[in-house]
């Protein structure tokens, strides 16, 4: 009797927050608001925000900075999925039962505990004219001595997403290692015994069943192509004459350099859309397929 009332009355246990979780998201909400109401502003930072309704938005449409700023975000979020995350599979596939491949992963891990910053500084040395990249080159007689890496867009844009590619396929491919480690033995057995190996084995057993572990790795690089900003402005900060700047670089530049925060916040409210769509349909689609599947 005393044990049943003793479970009947026992009380709910809360969930346990981390110390300041909530004040945190609390300042991250009214910095988001604070961020849309000034888009509806002229406000130079000094005098009093001034409500100009839907006028920034409209100056979005007519901006040719802006077609460019989305053109090179979109070749980022393509670049930075099909490159560093194509690679990195590649790499994982090889190296998986590969003698030493630890070792042989080692090299592609390495460029990830380098800072974006770092990363872009050490690159913008390279690339630039006359830089060791067009040394090599010439040095070596091969055709490309003379070329503009980061003068002319959007070859400066693809040129920084082989950057980013180099720093960030080493922790794409640790991702994939530890999906391929994750496949229970059985269906790969199976399979064998059914005489599948090779491209068939990959695709049709190990491609699936490391679903999960793609859905994160697709995603992470989908909206690190969205919101991209260290590497271009320390190699470019955008330039030159705003040929390679990305969504976050239009804002940065808005906000922080033009003191145009009414303006850069529209810039805001649009990458936060588009990141926010964006995310929201490949998860749909990835979470629709395994629902099927």
């Amino acid at each position: 009797m005393s044990t049943h009332k003793a479970t009947a009355t026992r009380p709910k246990t809360a969930v346990a927050k981390a110390p300041g979780s909530g004040r945190r998201a609390g300042r991250g909400g009214r910095a988001g608001k604070g961020f849309a109401l000034h888009s509806f502003t002229s406000y130079d930072g000094l005098a009093s925000p001034e409500f100009t309704g839907l006028d920034n938005y409209k100056r979005l449409l007519e901006d040719d900075a802006l077609v460019t700023s989305i053109r090179n975000t979109l070749l980022w979020v393509v670049g930075t999925v099909a490159l560093p995350v194509g690679l990195g599979l590649l790499v994982a596939v090889l190296s998986y039962d590969l003698k030493g491949g630890g070792w042989f992963r080692l090299p592609f891990l390495l460029p990830y505990a380098m800072s974006g910053a770092g990363l872009g500084v050490i690159w913008g040395f390279i690339l630039q004219p006359d830089g060791m990249a067009n040394q090599i080159l010439t040095l070596f007689g091969m055709p490309g001595g003379d070329t503009a890496f980061l003068q002319d867009g959007p070859r400066n844009t693809i040129a920084m997403i082989v950057v980013w590619t180099w720093q960030q396929l080493g922790v794409n491919m640790l991702l994939f290692v530890v999906g391929l480690q994750s496949i229970p033995k059985a269906p790969i057995e199976a399979a064998r015994i059914d005489g599948a190996s090779g491209w068939a084995m990959f695709r049709h057993v190990i491609w699936p069943l490391m679903r999960p572990i793609t859905t994160v790795v697709f995603g992470l690089a989908l909206v690190a192509g969205l919101k991209n900003f260290d590497i271009v402005w320390v190699m470019t900060q955008g330039g030159p004459g705003r040929s390679s700047e990305t969504l976050a670089v239009t804002m940065y530049r808005d906000v922080f350099v033009a003191n145009e925060y009414g303006y850069g916040s529209a810039v805001a409210v649009l990458l936060t859309t588009v990141t926010g769509l964006a995310s929201y349909v490949y998860l749909r689609r990835q979470i629709g397929g395994e629902e099927k599947s």
